[in-house]
């Protein structure tokens, strides 16, 4: 009787650390990933972007607004922010301090389907499979968020096409409105992106396959994008349980080929919904994307 009841108990207690391991620890152990990524003209210098995703902020998350701010000692050339940035309806404030200093840098962003609407009370284990009617929490007032960043000079790219000046390049930018909430209009943006560019860009906040696959079309050489937290929770060797999105799960976060031409980089994120505080074997995360030149054989 002993041994029977022993591997229960067993199962259990590891159940129940690995639970607050991914709650209490793993979800606060922000982490900065750095790749490079061969997408400028051959023989120029290379050029830092700062990918920001997902950060689903609420007031009390002093730590991680710290750990952003700080994140300005990199000293990018350009900040890009794929959205999901609040958690909250007073969040507009401490989201704007948390970007801080990266706001005197140039910077684009999209919205995400979070920026809109608030998180809901719902069980964890709802994110391990779709919904068939989406229900929405209140409102948030993205606009607002919006108009400050804005007013430190940041691009909103949202169904918009611009040429953005940093790190003296010429950057092609582009994005859609969430894809998540089908609330995108590549339309509105098509067409082949800028030649004149030294690199061109595009934003999305959820990595839908049928955007990045026009992104990839109209000749944009990197695609930015978030919404899937990586999986959130991850099976060591086997990956993401889910994506959450259409992207497949072996591209649910990191650095990817799109294509021969484009390449995808998902960010993991640096928050959770407040109603799924955890993290399993994929750490909240910022990027430091290094764009390097393309090798002379895949010049265009």
């Amino acid at each position: 009787m002993r041994i029977r009841l022993r591997v229960p108990l067993a199962v259990a207690a590891a159940g129940a650390g690995t639970l607050a391991y991914a709650g209490l620890v793993e979800r606060n152990l922000f982490a900065l990933r750095r790749f490079e990524v061969p997408v400028l003209p051959v023989g120029s210098a290379p050029m830092r972007v700062l990918h920001l995703s997902d950060l689903h902020l609420t007031p009390g998350q002093r730590r991680k607004q710290a750990w952003v701010r700080a994140l300005d000692a990199l000293e990018p050339d350009l900040v890009v922010n794929t959205g999901d940035s609040l958690s909250a309806v007073d969040a507009v404030g401490p989201t704007l301090e948390a970007l801080g200093p990266l706001l005197r840098r140039p910077g684009a962003f999209v919205f995400g389907n979070n920026d809109f609407y608030a998180p809901r009370p719902k069980n964890p284990l709802r994110y391990f499979w779709p919904e068939r009617t989406k229900v929405f929490g209140p409102a948030l007032p993205w606009e607002d968020l919006r108009d400050g960043l804005l007013a430190a000079g940041w691009v909103d790219a949202t169904h918009t096409r611009s040429v953005m000046k940093a790190g003296g390049r010429a950057i092609a930018v582009a994005g859609v409105d969430d894809p998540h909430l089908r609330r995108d209009r590549y339309d509105r943006i098509a067409g082949p992106a800028d030649p004149a560019a030294d690199v061109r860009i595009g934003l999305a906040h959820s990595p839908e396959p049928r955007v990045v696959g026009r992104f990839a079309a109209d000749g944009y050489e990197l695609v930015l994008a978030g919404h899937t937290h990586g999986g959130q929770v991850r099976v060591p060797v086997y990956g993401a349980l889910v994506t959450n999105s259409g992207i497949d799960r072996a591209r649910a976060r990191w650095l990817h080929r799109w294509d021969d031409s484009t390449w995808l980089h998902v960010s993991a994120g640096l928050g959770t919904s407040p109603y799924a505080p955890v993290r399993f074997a994929c750490r909240p995360e910022a990027t430091l994307l290094t764009l390097v030149a393309r090798p002379t054989s895949e010049v265009r």
